[in-house]
């Protein structure tokens, strides 16, 4: 399922320069806005439960999964990912981030088959490791279609 969600149309590179949280996190949800999965209000609701609730989204070292409620504004499912160098901090220095993952779940349900494969991916020491040494977007691609050089 991620091979379908984690394309070329929705994983995004970037240097760090100077992107705050809130700017990578609307930047990771631009293919989702651009698709028409999601309306900006989303995003908006996003950095809102990031400020309410602190950095909760930090799933993993330099892993952030971004994500509100399906009435926030999603229109249908997605997934979006944008890998920052260096890391950016979210909220604080103690959550380094370079993997910001955006999940547009449209209802409670659908979307818990592609996150238990991101976990299942996340979990995978190898597959981290490659998405984190990922040079380009191929390589980032690449690794969600397992395809492995």
């Amino acid at each position: 399922m991620l091979e379908t969600l984690l394309t070329s149309a929705t994983i995004q590179m970037q240097p760090a320069g100077e992107l705050d949280w809130k700017e990578a996190i609307r930047l990771a949800a631009t293919p989702l806005i651009n698709a028409g999965n999601i309306e900006q209000s989303y995003v908006t609701a996003m950095i809102n439960v990031v400020q309410k609730n602190g950095p909760f989204i930090n799933i993993g070292p330099h892993i952030a999964l971004a994500h509100a409620r399906p009435e926030d504004g999603v229109r249908k499912m997605g997934m979006a990912l944008l890998k920052v160098t260096p890391a950016i901090n979210l909220v604080s220095a103690d959550h380094p981030i370079t993997l910001f993952f955006v999940l547009a779940a449209s209802d409670n349900e659908t979307h818990l088959a592609a996150l238990q494969e991101l976990a299942t991916k996340l979990q995978d020491r190898d597959s981290l490791a490659r998405l984190e040494q990922a040079t380009n977007r191929t390589q980032l691609i690449d690794e969600f279609k397992g395809v492995q050089a």
